[in-house]
């Protein structure tokens, strides 16, 4: 009986390395734009890109790698914002009695408000209106369904619009 040769590596696979490097900066922004500051962005960065290194062999053999790396982000973020029941320290950017000076900038008076939804429909409203993700790529990466999606964007917007009359009826 003879032995096989082991099957070559696929060539057009990148390897792990050069992945990181291509796909460090979507990664993090993504990862920034989920979790709100730049430390838990990090944070989140690095723990995807741990679990990906841990299930390299899947990333490269699943139909997007990119999908796939996505997925591993928003479940990660979305698991850690979980209730424990021991408390963690939260690292912030700056000192919570400091309020940001007002701006006319929409996506800066927005923002806070999308900061605020839950962790489930934040990562909705990240991935398909700072993302531009299809519902179902978005279905894809949290692992439910498009319908699932459609629902939980139409209550994070519900939930926005009414945010923002409140504020805007203040400022009157």
């Amino acid at each position: 009986m003879a032995l096989r040769p082991a099957p070559a590596p696929d060539s057009a696979a990148p390897t792990y390395d050069e992945y990181v490097a291509a796909r460090w900066t979507a990664l993090y922004r993504t990862a920034y734009l989920l979790s709100g500051n730049h430390a838990d962005a990090e944070d989140l960065a690095q723990t995807t890109l741990v679990k990906a290194y841990l299930s390299w062999s899947k990333v490269t053999t699943a139909a997007s790698p990119d999908a796939y790396v996505r997925r591993i982000l928003t479940n990660a973020f979305v698991s850690s914002r979980r209730p424990l029941r021991v408390t963690r320290e939260r690292l912030v950017d700056r000192t919570p009695d400091l309020e940001a000076p007002p701006t006319s900038d929409d996506r800066l008076v927005l923002w806070p408000h999308v900061s605020a939804l839950s962790p489930r429909q934040r990562a909705v409203i990240v991935l398909r209106y700072y993302e531009d993700l299809s519902e179902q790529q978005i279905a894809d990466a949290l692992g439910c369904s498009p319908g699932t999606v459609k629902s939980t964007a139409s209550d994070a917007l519900k939930v926005l619009r009414s945010r923002m009359d409140v504020r805007e009826g203040a400022d009157s």
